[in-house]
């Protein structure tokens, strides 16, 4: 008996030592709902913006979805002032383009590194989830009502149901596009989601992840009241293939995107292509971003009715800082970013572009900001 308790307290102790797991009750999806909930106006709003993504993706709207913003968002003032930008350029392209807000604020981590606003709002390694939950409701509540889209990456399939209400566009990543309960998520969910090839350039995993997600499924997961569930989910016909890039060469060139569609195609995939202009597209370098556009708006003047669209990663300032020492207002603690003047300029030049490509002028003497 004595050999048994000392049996017990060793391995107490032994699980002591492994075991460094912490517990923190969190908001379950419908605490936070009723927390930050959205104004009845600002639920139509978001509706109608779900219906035109739609009517984008089947080519039902002439327009082409633009979607920029800061790489990763870790400063709400910073947001909020990119926000107001936003709404004021809005109406200057909006004729030609659906703008979208990327609204990134789960961050896929290869190796170590921040993971996002969501995870670590302190920007510290507290990772105070509670308040990362609470803040990234918030803002994104803030932006429906200001009337800004918005679009994200669904990183960990547990965080959708505190957001579902408030995406426009979603995305899976490089390095998720090959998980099962990634595509079943997605298949549940009312609004479009694109798939990125992965990190090597590989369009298989991608396109799986479109067909897979585009049926119903049954899997596990959590309701409202934060309940382990098991969801039905009827299929998502919005799925499509983000072009990424890989990381010794781009993928948005002509040849490229025609092997693109020819993929889709052998697998019986409606071709819908968004040229994500960063990442792999423009091997980390932000201005490497306006080759990528200029090729893309290339291909849609000459007939290419695949390219929907395209992403920028654009912050107030240009670049990328640190996260060690005092932070610079309005620069991205992730990826580089383009800046505010440069983006703006490229936007309006690429809606030129477009505008006089449909009414049959020329576009030599355009000056053009995209290089």
């Amino acid at each position: 008996m004595q050999a048994d308790l000392k049996s017990v307290a060793a391995r107490r102790r032994q699980n002591q030592f492994f075991n460094h797991e912490r517990y923190m009750r969190l908001p379950v999806p419908q605490e936070l709902k009723g927390a930050f909930p959205l104004s009845p106006q600002a639920q139509l709003w978001i509706q109608e913006s779900r219906r035109t993504a739609q009517r984008l993706l089947f080519r039902e709207d002439p327009r082409y979805v633009a979607i920029f913003g800061p790489c990763s968002i870790h400063d709400p003032t910073a947001l909020d002032e990119f926000a107001k930008r936003f709404l004021a350029l809005k109406p200057q392209i909006e004729d030609t383009f659906f703008p979208v807000l990327r609204f990134f604020i789960e961050k896929p981590r290869t190796h170590l590194g921040w993971k996002g606003l969501l995870y670590d709002p302190h920007l510290d390694g507290s990772n105070n989830l509670t308040l990362g939950l609470h803040t990234s409701r918030k803002l994104l509540v803030q932006l429906a009502e200001m009337g800004i889209p918005c679009a994200t990456e669904l990183l960990d399939p547990l965080a959708v149901p505190y957001f579902d209400d408030l995406i426009v566009w979603g995305m899976i990543g490089a390095r998720t596009s090959a998980s099962q309960p990634h595509r079943q998520m997605a298949s549940g969910l009312p609004f479009p989601v694109g798939f990125k090839n992965d990190v090597y350039g590989q369009l298989g995993s991608a396109i799986t992840g479109i067909t897979a997600s585009r049926i119903p499924h049954t899997h596990l997961g959590i309701d409202n009241q934060g309940r382990v569930t098991a969801l039905q989910t009827k299929g998502n016909p919005l799925t499509h293939l983000v072009l990424r890039g890989a990381e010794k060469a781009p993928n948005y060139d002509p040849q490229s995107v025609a092997l693109a569609i020819q993929a889709l195609e052998s697998q019986g995939v409606d071709p819908r292509l968004l040229i994500d202009c960063s990442h792999g597209n423009s091997a980390k370098n932000p201005h490497n971003q306006k080759v990528a556009l200029r090729s893309a708006l290339q291909q849609i003047q000459e007939g290419n009715r695949a390219i929907f669209g395209f992403m920028l990663e654009s912050h107030i300032f240009s670049g990328k800082q640190p996260m060690e020492g005092p932070l610079k207002y309005g620069v991205s603690i992730t990826d580089a970013c383009l800046g505010w003047d440069e983006t703006e300029a490229i936007l309006l030049e690429a809606r030129s572009q477009l505008t006089l490509s449909r009414t049959g002028a020329s576009t030599s003497l355009v000056p053009s900001p995209l290089g």
